[in-house]
């Protein structure tokens, strides 16, 4: 199997495996991952189809990747734009019909499983390089036009960032502290702060051995500022 071929297969799985993550961590309901967060704060305010409203949103962060830097666009990009929103509302659906009744302990095993699975997607097609998702492209896009702040911390910053847009959305439209804890709660915390270096790690470790690259101290994204 050629380069290219596995680099497009990394990438549709990437943005495939990312969508199903995003619906477990809905049906857990202990915290989305910070983007989601933000989503489900306009979500909460803008009367429309999540995944419509998904690539309302992402269609204006793309505008940020085609002003900064459009090397970051690609196959993945616009299956991530096109189609993400409404993956997430079918692998939220599912899990719903599977488990109705889930017991706390089982959502915080699928909260577990998700934000490793959503790592892992982000760090599959990052390495691919045929485009990541809008969101991804800020972080990756503002460590590469500096030196001073590694991949790791602008993916926290900007995270933080939407979390709390995420919950003043939920506060305006008066959202009770049980409906605000399930999109921002636990799971969104762990992510906030853990999810860039978890996306590193798995680039070095699983997705660029993928492609027949050796491991490295540091990851592809930081070898490119």
């Amino acid at each position: 199997m050629n380069q290219m071929v596995k680099r497009i297969i990394m990438s549709v799985l990437g943005v495939a495996i990312c969508g199903i993550s995003v619906g477990m961590f809905k049906f857990a309901a202990l915290g989305i991952d910070p983007f989601q967060s933000l989503m489900s704060g306009l979500d909460a305010i803008i009367p429309i189809r999540f995944g419509t409203l998904y690539v309302i949103v992402n269609a204006v962060l793309l505008l940020f990747a085609l002003i900064f830097d459009r090397k970051k666009l690609g196959i993945a990009t616009f299956i991530n734009l096109f189609l993400l929103g409404y993956i997430v509302e079918f692998s939220q659906g599912v899990c719903e019909k599977l488990m109705p009744d889930a017991p706390i302990w089982l959502r915080v095993v699928i909260l577990l499983v998700a934000i490793v699975i959503l790592c892992l997607s982000s760090a599959l097609y990052f390495t691919a390089d045929l485009g990541v998702s809008t969101y991804d492209a800020v972080a990756l896009v503002w460590s590469q036009r500096q030196s001073k702040i590694k991949f790791a911390y602008c993916r926290v910053i900007c995270d933080l960032v939407c979390v709390a847009l995420g919950v003043a959305l939920l506060l305006i439209a008066g959202k009770d502290f049980s409906e605000i804890f399930g999109s921002v709660g636990i799971g969104t915390i762990i992510t906030a702060f853990f999810m860039g270096p978890l996306i590193t790690f798995f680039n070095v470790h699983v997705a660029q051995p993928m492609l027949g690259k050796p491991k490295e101290k540091q990851s592809a994204i930081e070898q490119k500022k």
